[in-house]
């Protein structure tokens, strides 16, 4: 098995690009392999950041949003609202660190105001 080429940050040759990358410019990797990877340095000690590289000559445009999956993405929007432990719409999207509305999650503080 051949080892990926790895390329230093903002030094990948012209024709590859990142996942984020192709969505920016409203490209997919269609199926393609990885065919290298980026690292960008990381200071004590820490290992790189890798991010994979595809071709861009290879890239296939982003399927349209169906309408059944922009209602079904609402949806699920909308349920990340809705706090487990009080029931209410919270009116902003509940953290997962959290799991809960901030009320819920802190009731000390809310008393105390």
């Amino acid at each position: 098995m051949s080892a990926l080429p790895v390329y230093r940050w903002r030094l990948a040759p012209e024709g590859l690009a990142t996942f984020r990358q192709l969505r920016a410019m409203g490209m997919r990797p269609g199926g393609q392999p990885v065919v290298a990877q980026l690292e960008r340095p990381r200071r004590r000690g820490r290992p790189p950041l890798v991010a994979f590289l595809y071709r861009v000559d290879r890239a296939k445009p982003v399927r349209p949003m169906t309408p059944a999956k922009r209602a079904a993405l609402e949806r699920a929007n909308t349920a990340r609202q809705i706090c487990p432990a009080c029931g209410r719409d919270a009116g902003y999207r509940i953290p997962t660190s959290l799991g809960t509305c901030t009320p819920c999650a802190y009731p000390d503080t809310q008393a105390a105001a």
